[in-house]
Parts: C-alpha cells; sequence; structure tokens
C-alpha cells in the first residue's frame, strides 16, 4: 500500500435507547487499538460517530476530510449491520481504503459477515491489539496477512482463517491513546457537571452463564491489571483530562478480593474527588460486607447486580450460579453503605407467562434496588443459549438484538404481549418507587435517583414501547415525576 500510514477507528451509529439514557460512554476499547497502531508506527484518529450522534452523511463528510487509507470499526450483534455499513460507506468513498473489523459478533460470526459483504478485507477475531498492530505492519511492509495470528478474510473467493492467537500476557503493557478523545462529547448526565471516562481493571470472566457472550469470547479466562498502576491512571485521567465518573468497564473486577481490596486502597489514597461505577456478582458483595465501606470511601457510589431472574429454576437454566436469596441481602448490604443500586431481571424465555412476569415483578419489588430494567431475553447466535431457544426465535433483524426488542416468543405469549410487559413493569416499578425517592434524606443519593429515573422513564424506548400497550402516553404520576427531577437539577 501507499506510504499514508493513518488509521481511523470510527463507532457505527447505533442508537437503540437503553445504552445512552446516562451518559455518553467513551469507546475504551478503541483507546487501547489506537494506541496499538501508534505501537506499529501509524498515526490514529478515533471518530466516535455514535456519540456524536452523527449519521452516514456526516460519516461521508468525515471519511472524505480524514482520506485515512485504513477505516476500523468494532461489533456487537445489535450493531453488526451498522457495522457494516459504515465499512461499505469507507469503500465507496475510496474503493481502495482497507477496512477492518473486530468485536464479539465478528470474532465468532466471521463466515457470515464475510459472506453477506464485500466490504470487509479483515476481520479481528478475539482481543485486537497484538492482532491489529501486526495487520498494520504487514500491511505497509507488503507482507503475507496470513502470517498474522487472529484474523478472518476472504482471498481468491475463499475464507483465509490464521491460527487463534493467545491472550496478551501483560495488560499492563497495552498502551492506551487518551489524547484521541473528544472529551467534551461525555458526560454523565446523573451527576451535573461531570466528565465520563471508563478504565479497564481487568478482562474476562469464568462463570457459564449461558446467555453471555464474554465468558465464550474470553475463553472462561481471567486476567488483572496491577492496582496501583490502576490508581496511578484513574489519577492521570482526572488530572489531565478532568475526569470525575469513571465506569470499571470490567466483566467482573472483583473477582480476586484481595486483588480488589488492594486496588480500592491505592484509590482511597489518592484521595481525588471521583465518583466510581462498577458490576459485580451477589456473591462478592456478601463476601466483601466488611470492606464495602472501602467501596464507598474509594468513590464507588453505583453499583450494578446482574440478578437476571427472581426464581431459582430460571436462574439455574442460564447458569448463573447464584442463590435468589443472596440477590436480596447483596441488594441490602449496598445499600447500607449509600450505594446506588442498579439491577437487571430478564423476561420472555421459552417457558414464560403473563403470571410469571408478574411474579417476577412483585419479586423485584421486594428486592428493591434502586433502579431496575427489565430486558427481553436475547439469544446471541454464537451464545450457549442459541440452539436451546433457536425453535421460539421470530425474529432475526440483528438489529434488533438489543436487549429491548423481544427476539424469542414464548410458548404462551405473543411477541407484542412480552414487548407491553416489559414496559408495564418499568411504569409499575418507578411508579412504586417514587414515593420512596423522595423521601431520602440523603440528599445526594435522592437528586442522582431523580435524574436516574427521570432519564430512564423518559427515555425514547420507553414512550415509544407506551404506544403499543393500552395507555398510548407517559402515566400522569411519572410526568409528576419528571417534574420534580428538573426541580432537583436546578438545585
Amino acid at each position: 500500500m501507499d506510504t499514508n500510514k493513518t488509521i481511523l477507528f470510527a463507532t457505527p451509529p447505533y442508537h437503540c435507547g437503553v445504552v445512552e439514557v446516562a451518559g455518553r460512554w467513551i469507546p475504551l476499547n478503541f483507546v487501547y487499538l489506537a494506541g496499538a497502531a501508534r505501537q506499529a508506527g501509524w498515526v490514529p484518529a478515533i471518530y466516535d460517530a455514535m456519540t456524536k450522534d452523527h449519521g452516514y452523511p456526516e460519516m461521508e463528510a468525515r471519511f472524505r476530510r480524514e482520506k485515512a487509507s485504513v477505516v476500523a470499526t468494532t461489533a456487537i450483534t445489535a450493531t453488526i449491520n451498522d457495522a457494516v455499513k459504515t465499512l461499505e460507506l469507507a469503500k465507496r468513498v475510496d474503493p481502495a481504503t482497507v477496512t477492518i473489523l473486530g468485536g464479539v459478533h465478528p470474532t465468532f460470526c466471521y463466515e457470515e459477515v464475510l459472506r453477506t459483504t464485500a466490504a470487509v478485507d479483515f476481520i479481528v477475531r478475539g482481543e485486537g491489539e497484538a492482532t491489529i498492530r501486526e495487520l498494520l505492519a504487514a500491511l505497509a511492509e507488503g507482507t503475507d496477512p496470513a502470517r498474522v495470528p487472529g484474523l478472518a478474510f476472504r482471498r481468491d473467493g475463499e475464507t483465509v482463517v490464521t491460527p487463534s492467537r493467545r491472550f496478551h500476557d501483560s495488560l499492563d503493557d497495552l498502551p492506551a491513546a487518551w489524547d484521541l478523545l473528544d472529551w467534551p462529547d461525555y458526560k454523565y448526565f446523573v451527576i451535573p457537571n461531570s466528565r465520563l471516562g471508563a478504565i479497564s481493571t481487568s478482562r474476562g470472566c469464568s462463570h457459564d452463564c449461558i446467555f453471555c457472550s464474554q465468558q465464550k469470547f474470553w475463553e472462561k479466562s481471567w486476567r488483572f491489571r496491577d492496582p496501583q498502576k490502576v490508581a496511578d491512571e484513574i489519577e492521570s485521567l482526572y488530572r489531565t483530562y478532568g475526569v470525575n465518573v469513571f465506569l470499571i468497564a470490567d466483566e467482573y473486577p472483583t473477582s480476586d478480593r484481595e486483588r480488589w481490596e488492594t486496588l480500592l486502597d491505592a484509590v482511597i489514597a489518592k484521595d481525588i474527588p471521583v465518583y466510581l461505577l462498577m458490576e459485580t456478582r451477589a456473591p462478592d458483595i456478601i463476601r466483601d460486607r466488611d470492606i464495602l465501606w472501602k467501596y464507598r470511601k474509594a468513590g464507588v457510589v453505583h453499583i450494578y447486580l446482574g440478578l437476571e431472574a427472581t426464581d431459582q429454576v430460571t436462574l439455574d437454566f442460564i447458569r448463573k450460579e447464584i442463590d435468589a436469596d443472596e440477590s436480596k441481602l447483596a441488594l441490602d448490604l449496598i445499600h447500607e453503605h449509600g450505594i446506588v443500586t442498579e439491577t437487571s431481571f430478564v423476561l420472555g424465555f421459552p417457558h414464560e407467562t403473563k403470571k410469571n412476569i408478574e411474579r417476577t415483578l412483585k419479586l423485584a419489588q421486594y428486592y428493591n434496588p434502586d433502579n431496575a430494567h427489565f430486558l427481553a431475553i436475547t439469544p446471541w447466535p454464537y451464545a450457549d443459549l442459541y440452539d436451546e431457544v433457536k425453535p421460539y426465535i421470530r425474529v432475526h433483524d440483528y438489529s434488533k438484538y438489543n436487549l429491548i426488542d423481544p427476539i424469542i416468543e414464548p410458548k404462551r405469549m405473543s411477541l407484542l404481549q412480552v414487548d407491553v410487559a416489559i414496559v408495564d413493569c418499568y411504569r409499575k416499578f418507578y411508579m412504586k418507587k417514587l414515593p420512596e425517592v423522595l423521601a431520602l434524606r440523603d440528599d445526594f443519593k435522592r437528586d442522582y435517583l431523580m435524574k436516574a429515573m427521570k432519564l430512564i422513564m423518559g427515555s425514547s424506548f420507553i414512550i415509544k414501547k407506551l404506544g403499543k400497550g393500552t395507555l398510548g402516553k407517559v402515566p400522569a404520576k411519572i410526568e409528576e415525576m419528571m417534574r420534580q427531577g428538573k426541580a432537583s437539577d436546578q438545585r
């Protein structure tokens, strides 16, 4: 190829209504991939079209202006259509552009992707940093990309699949191109005047949940970074870019208690005013009940617990490896420390009935998380769940595989009934939750939750779905809640 060693990492312009409710999130994967591109001697740029709310016309203008010789993007199942369209656009702008696609969906479905489009030159399978660094070096030097592990591509009408790449030995060795982000774009709407960042402290998960893509992508492995280096990075991002809210992007940050406590201690020692948002499992919260005060002192203000179900039969079916009673205890322990809780309940399993969903809602109200999400079970085409529910799959448009739109039709419910039930659960949960939130004496938590509730119940996907039921509009009590939220915004 020519001497133009520039690569543009662009997010697909996909929007589904849930991911963007609370904030504008940085594309952390691109931060690391751009760092790897620099190691290969290339000049990278990051274009977050999704966050900028750019459509294809704006993206075309950016591609023409950038004139990058390589355009790369990434995809989960819900975004795969737009990811492919993004690379097709890059090819239309300049047919000589080399296109690269990575992410969990193409890692497992590379045959399907390469069969259905000619716009994808290379698919990066699995962990991408070393692969993209070596691929870029091969492109610059004119050597055979078939010698680069972790790729799939078409050659002479055949699919070439190179050997799988082993995972990176040390996550601390991966360079991060933080300077390439347009930092003013990233905000956490729940906390005023915030700048939202993300940080990776570990990769992987060793559990067996059959609906999850992460344990499959990471082959049930778990690797972690040096806790002190993570704390140093948090401090650097705070002081350099003004980041004061951090999403801990790990699938399972608390896997090792000793390492996790060391990380909390290192962040506490920094003594900087940051907020941490994280995800973990209920058994780990119970395990850590004696150090939950350290969570809060380190800045943890929001914990997501993936409970997924309220009955043990469903938990066992999805191999969640938790006891239903543990979930209630874990939520109560977190609340004792003034930390906001968030969890999800998955609906629409093949055995689901209206009565099952009513029971799930009642138990969700009994568990009493601060924020609850009611999601449609989504069978990723590469997850262990897929074959078990395949006879019940009615939707094959991947853009609908977003945990919002029902994909599976239960034996005794229609897709529309599941859709209406999901919104009804949201409406009933938050209408009951509102008086409790208004009565909170903790000013920070009350304002935080009012803003969060307003964002969830005022989101476009809830408003749109209300029209599918009998209401067709936001209930008056929810409207009042929104007015209350506006008042809290002005304090």
